[in-house]
């Protein structure tokens, strides 16, 4: 097993106990209470996680509240999934986050200059969910409402670190095996065969190594959606309103949190539901797009590389190279350990994702301030009382 540590700190599981992980914790959140953020899709109830999900979250009793921000259509879907949640025995909140009241407080929020109502999505509704989080934990643990190996130790791991007082960290990353052992199939594909080849041609084409890029490489999995932080910092993040905002997430911590304050967790294996390649529109199409976007803003604004034609169509190149360069060891990889390894599928991926760096890339030329999600801390300072009204909201609609 691999030990070895470098720039951010690594927590392995070869030894962990689990009794102990678990009493360490809820010891700690005495005087650290800690919520947990799930963001969920309304499709997802039809999903065969959250049964499993819902039964983990019940053993973690050291939990304050359990935040679902949710996107649903209309009071139907919303009160399905109130009643599915119903025999949640942690509190717990099911946020409508493109609800009527929502909406409403959202529109007045408008009129204080903060516009909240051009962003729909994920990162909205993970910004919505962080600030009243904030309002009543030391610490925040997100992850997916699709997780299908899910138990009590995944919010554990991820709380761990930061309430621990004897390592006090400010931010922890997830990371996972995406290796399915029954089926035999690799997964993790935008990060094997986009995000991964991607960083090494950006580094190529630049001739250096970008400090940014060199600490996303710091990370196992810098695109996971499990993560723990303090609630300062979550009250400090500027959140990307698309599929960038893992990446939109890492950019804050790099910018905000030293390295030594930076941790990441050993999850396990980990399986969910798995996004079909899709298109420009969605997919894992739509999401390497979202993070080439995401990602030149952060380089152009930590690193100050130039964005051309000239160079999208170099960074293309260098990327199919370093793609089949990858696809070649994953190869090998799955052949030693005996998985179903698509190499024709895998390579038509690698196509599709490549294109993607000059649609994306134009895109992002055409419009290069783009879209983030104002700070808890800008917004607080434009209506002071916003996360209360938040609350008191959301604590309205669970009470019907």
């Amino acid at each position: 097993m691999d030990l070895k540590q470098e720039e951010i700190t690594t927590l392995h599981e070869f030894n962990v106990d689990k009794r102990r992980l678990i009493k360490t914790v809820s010891d700690a959140t005495a005087d650290r209470p800690v919520s947990v953020v799930m963001p969920m899709l309304y499709q997802e109830i039809k999903g065969n996680a959250l049964g499993s999900i819902k039964k983990g979250l019940n053993k973690c009793k050291f939990l304050k509240e359990i935040i679902i921000p949710l996107a649903a259509k209309n009071e139907k879907e919303f009160g399905h999934v109130k009643r599915f949640f119903s025999d949640l025995k942690i509190p717990h909140l099911i946020m409508w986050c493109d609800g009527p009241k929502i909406e409403r407080l959202l529109n007045e929020l408008k009129s204080d200059g903060i516009n909240l109502l051009k962003y729909k999505g994920k990162g909205r509704d993970v910004w919505l969910a962080l600030g009243v989080a904030s309002l009543r934990s030391y610490a925040i643990a997100l992850h997916d409402a699709d997780i299908l190996i899910y138990d009590e130790m995944i919010p554990t791991k991820l709380i761990y670190p930061i309430v621990e007082p004897k390592l006090d960290f400010k931010f922890n990353k997830g990371y996972y095996a995406r290796v399915n052992t029954e089926k035999g199939i690799m997964y993790g594909r935008v990060f094997r065969l986009f995000l991964h080849p991607l960083l090494e041609a950006l580094n190529e084409e630049t001739g250096s190594e970008l400090d940014f890029v060199k600490f996303l490489n710091s990370f196992r999995y810098p695109i996971s959606g499990e993560f723990a932080l303090t609630s300062d910092l979550a009250r400090d993040v500027d959140i990307p309103g698309n599929w960038g905002l893992e990446i939109g997430i890492m950019a804050e911590m790099y910018r905000n949190v030293i390295s030594k304050r930076i941790c990441q967790t050993d999850l396990g294996f980990y399986d969910h539901k798995h996004q079909k390649i899709g298109n420009g529109d969605k997919g894992l199409i739509k999401m390497s797009s979202d993070i080439l976007e995401t990602l030149l803003r952060v380089l152009i604004e930590e690193d100050n590389i130039q964005v051309s034609k000239e160079f999208l169509l170099s960074l293309r190149v260098l990327y199919q190279r370093h793609a089949q360069d990858c696809i070649r060891k994953y190869h090998a990889d799955a052949q030693f350990n005996g998985l179903n390894y698509d190499r024709h599928a895998e390579e038509n991926m690698v196509e599709k994702f490549s294109k993607q760096i000059m649609i994306a890339g134009n895109r992002y030329m055409e419009k290069p301030v783009g879209s983030r999600i104002p700070d808890w801390l800008r917004t607080i300072s434009a209506r002071k009382n916003i996360r209360e009204q938040l609350l008191d909201v959301v604590i309205v609609d669970n009470e019907k």
